[in-house]
């Protein structure tokens, strides 16, 4: 990996600082004739056959993705059946042992660093390497990959920079130091930073982690609303059934079913996958929605002792 690739990843992950838009300066253009426009009715965004293994357990077992112009994809499972690994292949911080990934139709690692930036932006798990930055400058960060030889801001990034707090309902925190933000409030700044960006594709992993109930619903309809093609990771599946177009359920490594939530989260896919018994329910505006109980026997109370009651000591 070039260094140029490796600010581009930490430009990705959250964990830039402002200094990198020097680092792009020196990048080549992509190849003529390589300029990564896609064709009218393909994926944007495509994994072929992935396959990997960490110390020789497989974690991924021939898993496709694909995620179209418009669409938001939620990707569920259970812990462990590979969804972040997935995730991190289809941003190239991570190499796939088999299979292949494209972007607008070509292969992901013939893409520059700055232009492979340009066109996908990501949202990690966990926020790192927070440095005292103002709100405002976390998301001129969204610009990096756009900046020109001397890296400075120009009024265009901010006029970008404005609409995307805007969008994401966080203009009134511009201001404000990241680091001493509520969880909802820095969902919704990485998520201008995402719009800032101007990418093509937008992948998230657990967004909605440690967040209230008004939080999760609030950064779903963000992207819902206002994001590009989205994929992202969710462990509620009623959240995924509200906002997502489609679902990709993964569990040890293998795509169990991938179609609209309503035909893909089935009661019998839910309960086998997570080992709860799951039901069907609809909610008022339509929305199929689950409901779960424990499987196995319910534990009984203790029955009531009829003889005399030992004496208490």
């Amino acid at each position: 990996m070039t260094p140029a690739d490796r600010d581009a990843a930490a430009c990705e992950a959250g964990g830039a600082s402002v200094d990198l838009r020097r680092a792009y300066a020196d990048e080549s253009p992509a190849p003529a004739g390589q300029d990564g426009a896609g064709t009218a009715g393909t994926a944007l965004l495509e994994a072929r056959d992935l396959h990997h293994a960490f110390g020789g357990r497989p974690v991924l077992r021939g898993v496709d993705v694909s995620i179209a112009e418009g669409e938001v994809v939620g990707l569920v499972g259970p812990n462990g059946g590979g969804k972040t690994t997935a995730l991190r292949i289809l941003h190239r911080a991570l190499a796939p042992d088999a299979g292949e990934v494209l972007l607008e139709g070509r292969d992901l690692g013939s893409y520059p660093g700055r232009e492979r930036a340009r066109r996908i932006a990501v949202m990690a798990q966990e926020i790192t390497g927070e440095v005292p930055l103002s709100v405002a400058d976390v998301v001129l960060l969204g610009r990096v990959p756009h900046a020109g030889a001397f890296g400075s801001t120009t009024e265009e990034d901010l006029r970008i920079a404005t609409e995307a707090l805007e969008h994401s309902g966080a203009l009134h925190l511009a201001r404000r130091e990241f680091g001493l933000l509520s969880g909802g409030e820095k969902q919704r700044v990485l998520i201008a930073r995402a719009l800032a960006q101007q990418p093509r594709v937008l992948l998230m992993d657990e967004p909605t982690n440690h967040l209230d109930i008004g939080s999760q619903h609030h950064v779903l309809q963000i992207v819902r609303e206002q994001g590009p093609a989205t994929l992202v990771v969710l462990h509620d599946l009623n959240l995924a059934a509200r906002y997502c177009d489609r679902v990709l359920v993964l569990t040890d490594g293998i795509v169990r079913a991938d179609g609209p939530p309503a035909e893909a989260l089935t009661a019998d896919l839910v309960s086998a996958t997570y080992g709860v018994t799951a039901q069907r329910a609809t909610a008022d505006d339509g929305t199929a929605q689950l409901l779960f109980r424990g499987q196995g026997p319910s534990p009984e109370a203790p029955a009531e002792p009829t003889g005399p009651r030992p004496a208490e000591y």
